[in-house]
């Protein structure tokens, strides 16, 4: 459905003073921000960000002695035993699998190493290439076995990569230490390369927190604003990363069915009680185009999405609305075509 007109002029909500924590890690920025005057907070939050450097050691494909590279190296051959938390994620990952009818897939790693080299070698995959991809892909060759915290992969080649689910994982395990600790503030935002938040509690008394869509046609604008509550927000698009070929675009998203990138949709934007979720469901929709992502949206409880497809003419968007409540959008009437 489009979303609907909204009756009176709203009040957009903007941000205010905050106090900003931050740190690299996974390739990108991550962050913990506070409304101001809570500088007494400032040491506690720190610890946070190292909860998430702790999780990138053992979770990173790239790192060439963490648990999932080792995972990768030897899974093939008899089950390895991996920590609870990386079953637990696996698990979740086998689950959101079925759910998206294979379009979040967190073993497609031999896919994305493909598509890497090619990009490298500034050529298109051969069809020979993309055949032994998808025959080395697929969470059906992954197997959990949770009496002894072990996996095993059924097919030689396959490799898992986390990087569809790896930020929002770490933003959950963060925010779960933030709201145990006493010494942590109850109201907050964090976000991994901007692209993954969760809020807790209230900014400048608006009930939430206000967070920017950007537009992904022009990426100095917005879209709106969301009032983001006691939620996580994840947005997947591929307006940043993308790859030219004889004249042709082709982004980074790629329909781990195929093994080929994904066209038509210019972004999306999910909604959920936990990050990893909304993390691999943003990118699962975008691989499903708006009719299936809609599907899928609404047999997910708690789940709400902005599914911006590429305008049939001009300049302006028509976002779909599943599942988000009118009053927590305020969209730019410059940008933005509402029906």
């Amino acid at each position: 459905m489009a979303p609907p007109r909204q009756s009176e002029t709203p009040v957009v909500p903007v941000g205010g003073s905050t106090i900003h924590v931050a740190a690299r890690a996974m390739a990108c920025e991550f962050a913990v921000i506070m409304n101001g005057g809570s500088h007494e907070r400032t040491m506690a939050v720190g610890d946070v960000l190292q909860l998430i450097a702790d999780i990138e050691t053992w979770l990173s494909v790239y790192r060439p002695h963490s648990e999932m590279t080792d995972l990768n190296n030897r899974a093939a051959g008899d089950p390895v035993r991996v920590r609870p938390p990386l079953l637990e994620l696996l698990q979740v990952c086998q689950q959101l699998h079925a759910q998206t009818d294979g379009a979040f897939d967190v073993a497609a790693g031999a896919q994305i190493r493909m598509w890497r080299q090619a990009r490298s070698e500034n050529r298109m995959p051969a069809p020979g290439e993309v055949a032994e991809a998808l025959r080395c892909s697929g969470t059906h060759h992954l197997s959990l076995h949770s009496d002894d915290s072990s996996v095993s992969f059924g097919v030689d080649g396959l490799a898992l990569d986390p990087g569809a689910i790896g930020k929002g994982y770490a933003l959950d395990q963060a925010a779960q230490w933030m709201d145990k600790m006493d010494e942590c503030p109850e109201d907050y935002l964090l976000h991994g390369g901007h692209s993954s938040l969760v809020a807790r509690g209230s900014h400048e008394g608006q009930g939430g927190w206000p967070v920017g869509i950007g537009n992904p046609l022009f990426t100095k604008k917005r879209l709106g604003t969301v009032l983001l509550r006691n939620q996580a927000m994840s947005t997947s698009g591929s307006n940043i990363q993308f790859f030219r070929h004889e004249g042709r675009r082709y982004g980074h998203i790629l329909d781990p069915r195929t093994a080929m990138p994904v066209e038509g949709m210019l972004s999306v934007t999910v909604f959920a009680e936990s990050a990893a979720i909304a993390d691999a469901l943003s990118t699962a929709f975008f691989v499903l185009g708006v009719e299936n992502a809609q599907k899928c949206c609404d047999n997910l409880p708690n789940v709400g999405a902005i599914l911006v497809p590429y305008p049939e003419r001009g300049a302006r968007v028509t976002p779909t609305i599943i599942g988000v409540p009118e009053d927590q959008i305020f969209w730019d009437d410059d940008q933005v075509t509402l029906d």
